[in-house]
């Protein structure tokens, strides 16, 4: 049997980004740092807001943020479908969160988190 352990998203600014999805989605928050992390952070010339891999936590798998520079945004092979109650409530606060929209279609919203990602905002069933 097989399970998801966690999402990975190649990111240029992973403690942005990992904002941007735990403020999305509920339940989500980012991974705290304690102090042996900050240190060993420190050592390799990090701070939590430089850190090259950052993790969210939540109810379904972790998500995982890694610096990537000079990703090639023209595509994603895989997107997130994120079910909400309210379609254009949620448009709205995912553009005042730095979301934007990418196209509408029957059904779904296809849009960009900050960094360029595609995922689909679609009506809970």
């Amino acid at each position: 049997m097989a399970t998801i352990a966690e999402i990975v998203f190649e990111s240029e600014t992973p403690s942005r980004l990992a904002a941007f999805w735990a403020a999305l989605l509920d339940g989500y928050q980012i991974r705290p740092y304690d102090e042996a992390e900050i240190s060993r952070l420190a050592k390799l010339g990090f701070t939590p807001e430089t850190d090259p891999t950052v993790m969210v936590d939540g109810p379904g798998p972790s998500l995982c943020f890694q610096r990537v520079p000079l990703r090639d945004y023209s595509n994603n092979r895989v997107h997130l479908d994120i079910a909400v109650d309210d379609v254009p409530a949620a448009i709205e606060r995912i553009t005042v969160l730095g979301g934007n929209v990418q196209r509408r279609e029957a059904g779904y919203t296809v849009m960009k988190d900050p960094e360029g990602n595609q995922f689909c905002i679609v009506p809970a069933r």
